[in-house]
This record gives structure tokens, C-alpha cells and sequence, in this order.
């Protein structure tokens, strides 16, 4: 399986990271990753959306949303970034938010307007413009797993030009050291809680509420949430 690591529109191979997956590396777009049929990670949600329909979307995301809108209130503008099928919007929809979702496979955003009713802007993330609207918070709920360390503080800082004034984030990422391949071809990157909370601090961003979490999909996975403001 290769790993796909390059900005899109970029000709850059990153061996070394490469080297820690031991896989070799193709001069494609950015934090891809192939899977065994040879199909880019950023084409694994658009293939296999159904199937991942059916793993997530049944989960209760009550004890990883509850600690966000403890500090939100109703009628609150919410973006939910990489909202999959749309668990965590109808969820929060039904709590009373005005929710927007945004999505990369057409297929999840397709699927996400089917259940919830609600907007669901499809996009890359890494280049979408996020200033155009301010949000009260964003979520940012395992959308981030994909994203390399040497490149989440500039995604991350991307992303949060779409938070308004005294905005709300939820960052939710995997605990551990280095990287993984998954089975399918998708590529994870682990992080520590020191680490995470020194990327917030660059960003001026405090931590409101933190939970460690086991994954309801797989039990050998541990969850840092964040609530930031």
C-alpha cells in the first residue's frame, strides 16, 4: 500500500514520513492514502460511504457533544467539519442548534442532507475558504486523524478562521505515539495530550473541558476531546 502525503497542487514527496509507515511514497495530493485496490484515502469516504454509514452512524454521540454545548446556547451557528452521514448533526439539531455540515465524499454529504435537513457544504477543508461565515463553534470530531503532525497546526489554524468572536471548538483526535495503516489504507496519526494542548496554546485557544474516551468502533482506540475557547 503507498502512502499519498502531498499539498494539493504540490510536488513534494515526503520520504521520511513514508519511512515511518513503511510504505513508499507517490507525488499525489496531501495526507492521500492508498488503500489496497489502489484508491486514494480521499476517495475511501466516497467508495465506501455506505458501508461507513453503517459503522458510525448508530453510535450515541451524547458523551463527547454534552461537554460542548455546556457552553454554547440554543440557536447557536455550529459547523460540523467532516460530518460523515450526519450522526452529530441530527443530534444537534435535535438539541436545538442551527447546524451546517461539511463534507468531502459526496456520497457521506448526501446522505447527511437525508437525515438531517440542514446545509451540507462539500469541500476539501485544506482549501475551502472558512472566513466567508463565523460560526459560534465548530467540530472538528475525528476529522482530523488523517492530517500528518508536521501539518495539523496550519489545518488546524485554517480551519479556525471560520470561529467568530468568543467561538467555541471541539477537537477530538487518537491517543498514542507516531502513525498506523489501517487494514482499508487509511493512514492515522496519534498524538499526546501535552502536544495537543501546546498547539492550542499557539492559537490562543484554552481548554474548557477535556475527556479520554475508548472508541464504541474499535476498543483498542483511545479518544482526546477538547472543548476550546
Amino acid at each position: 500500500m503507498d502512502l499519498l502525503k502531498n499539498r494539493v497542487g504540490s510536488t513534494t514527496s515526503y520520504t521520511s514520513l513514508a519511512n515511518d509507515l513503511q510504505v513508499s511514497v507517490h507525488t499525489v495530493k496531501y495526507c492521500s492514502v492508498c488503500t489496497h485496490q489502489g484508491a486514494p484515502m480521499v476517495d475511501y469516504y466516497q467508495y465506501h460511504h455506505t458501508t461507513y454509514h453503517e459503522k458510525t452512524f448508530h453510535i450515541d454521540p451524547s458523551s463527547f457533544l454534552e461537554p460542548l454545548i455546556r457552553h454554547l446556547k440554543p440557536g447557536d451557528k455550529l459547523l460540523d467539519v467532516g460530518c460523515g452521514s450526519g450522526r452529530d448533526i441530527l443530534w444537534l439539531k435535535g438539541h436545538g442548534f442551527n447546524v451546517t455540515g461539511f463534507e468531502r465524499s459526496k456520497g457521506l454529504a448526501a446522505l447527511a442532507r437525508k437525515h438531517t435537513g440542514c446545509e451540507i457544504i462539500e469541500g476539501d477543508f485544506q482549501t475551502y475558504d472558512f472566513s466567508k461565515q463565523k460560526f459560534d463553534a465548530i467540530l472538528l470530531s475525528g476529522s482530523l486523524v488523517h492530517i500528518p503532525h508536521a501539518h495539523l497546526e496550519s489545518v488546524f489554524g485554517h480551519i479556525l478562521d471560520g470561529v467568530g468572536n468568543g467561538g467555541k471548538v471541539l477537537v477530538s483526535l487518537k491517543e498514542g505515539d507516531g502513525s498506523s495503516v489501517g487494514e482499508d489504507g487509511r493512514a492515522f496519526f496519534y498524538w499526546q495530550d501535552t502536544e495537543l494542548r501546546n498547539l492550542f496554546a499557539k492559537h490562543i485557544f484554552r481548554v474548557l473541558e477535556f475527556h479520554k474516551g475508548t472508541s464504541k468502533v474499535n476498543k483498542s482506540d483511545l479518544w482526546l476531546s477538547y472543548v476550546l475557547a
